[in-house]
């Protein structure tokens, strides 16, 4: 069929779009099927859309990036809200969960590299109502960001309805009704 295309028809043929392949792991339109429970089929995002919204989260809350926290968070919120409007209609519970907690990481990882200095990150740390042998002890590490973005006393200083009182989309709760308004139309 290729060829008829290709010769009698002079018409280009995307090799990698028109590939035959398992229709859980093909991708149109940035989704896939994914085999459910009692023979049902459902659709999900491709593992392609869901790393290219990571690339595009991560370049946004790079820890260099200049700009103030809320116009950062807020820029954030639209990508969010749009990749979750288009893909809404898909099964991604647990891809949502995932993708909000390390949203939250990176925007802690900033917060911490923005603290630069170990006097602004005890004032910071004390000011967030963590006990001073504890801020003065995290305030002096020497471990790297990623890592203290994860530490539980970050997660203590800025929690999730700490960053959500900042601005950011609570995206689970966002995901849920996007989800029921697209399944409530059928």
């Amino acid at each position: 069929i290729t060829a008829f295309l290709e010769n009698d028809l002079s018409l280009t043929v995307n090799r990698d779009k028109s590939a035959v392949g398992r229709p859980t792991t093909r991708a149109f339109l940035g989704f896939s099927l994914q085999a459910l429970p009692k023979g049902k089929t459902g659709i999900r995002p491709h593992r392609k859309a869901k790393e290219k919204l990571k690339q595009k989260v991560r370049k946004l809350l790079s820890r260099k990036r200049p700009g103030a926290i809320r116009e950062i968070i807020q820029e954030c919120n639209d990508m969010v809200r749009g990749w979750i409007a288009y893909y809404g209609i898909a099964r991604m519970k647990n891809a949502i969960i995932a993708i909000s907690q390390w949203i939250r990481r990176r925007l802690r990882q900033l917060i911490w590299k923005r603290w630069k200095t170990v006097r602004t990150r005890y004032r910071s740390l004390m000011k967030l109502k963590i006990p001073k042998g504890t801020a003065w002890q995290w305030a002096n590490t020497r471990k790297g960001y990623w890592r203290i973005a994860g530490s539980y006393v970050l997660h203590r200083a800025i929690s999730k309805e700490a960053l959500q009182q900042a601005g950011l989309l609570p995206i689970e709760s966002f995901y849920r009704k996007m989800h029921d308004a697209h399944h409530s139309t059928y």
